[in-house]
């Protein structure tokens, strides 16, 4: 299973929003370099985390994040 990035974030609690949202919406999401992140206290400065999805699920899933919200 090939996973694709669909979105970055340099903060953690930002990017496990992402995720929330991601799997409320029945998505399969996975946070890449998640653990540098929690070693600098919530803020990935040297590196981006990768919010990334199954590949047949990434068009789906960005469109979702693309939607407008309630």
């Amino acid at each position: 299973m090939e996973l694709v990035t669909i979105a970055t974030n340099f903060y953690l609690a930002e990017a496990e929003l992402i995720r929330s949202r991601l799997e409320a919406a029945n998505f399969h999401p996975f946070i890449a370099n998640e653990m540098a992140s929690g070693w600098l206290g919530g803020i990935s400065t040297a590196t981006q985390l990768r919010i990334q999805v199954p590949e047949d699920e990434a068009a789906a899933a960005k469109e979702f994040l693309d939607a407008p919200t309630e």
